[in-house]
């Protein structure tokens, strides 16, 4: 069984995964590795990340770390369930370089986009947690899911409806 995945566990993962590079390549974090490197949380259950450029070598290589580590990674990103917002990876903000790999928080506006529409417990914590600090602004939110609303059709799960009320409740 794997176990949960800290701030140390991370750490790890990332110096791994940075080693196993041998090309230019970002590394978009999301989720409970946002939490737990903010400090909103101690651990997450598993590692959700998103990689750009898709690379073979490093999917291979996650593969082979998360045994090693014994930790559990996703390939997730916001964009995997709302549509994508636009200037996303201008707003994603810079954690570390390893080796050839450049880690970042994917946008906490699609994080906060993402948990509202989800809407489990801590996903609420999690954006309550991003407002306090001043990394989600309410009316900004609310422009960039104005921004994606004319395509929540091609998310048949969604109904566009219950997330604006989402969002307009998770902003008050």
């Amino acid at each position: 069984m794997r176990g949960l995945t800290n701030r140390d566990a991370l750490s790890r993962f990332m110096r791994a995964l940075g080693a196993a590079a041998t090309a230019d390549a970002r590394v978009y974090f999301t989720g409970g590795v946002t939490a737990v490197l903010f400090g909103w949380r101690d651990s997450t259950i598993d590692i959700d990340l998103e990689l750009v450029p898709d690379r073979d070598e490093l999917l291979r290589a996650i593969a082979t770390i998360k045994d090693r580590l014994q930790i559990n990674v996703e390939l997730a990103a916001p964009s995997h369930f709302i549509p994508e917002l636009p200037g996303w990876e201008m707003r994603s903000l810079f954690i570390a370089n390893e080796g050839r790999l450049s880690f970042y928080h994917y946008d906490l506006y699609a994080q906060a986009l993402a948990k509202i529409e989800r809407g489990h417990a801590q996903d609420r914590l999690d954006v309550m947690a991003m407002r306090e600090a001043g990394l989600v602004l309410p009316d900004r939110l609310r422009e960039l899911f104005a921004a994606i609303e004319p395509e929540l059709y091609r998310y048949p799960a969604i109904d566009p409806r219950s997330f604006r009320a989402a969002v307009d409740a998770a902003m008050q």
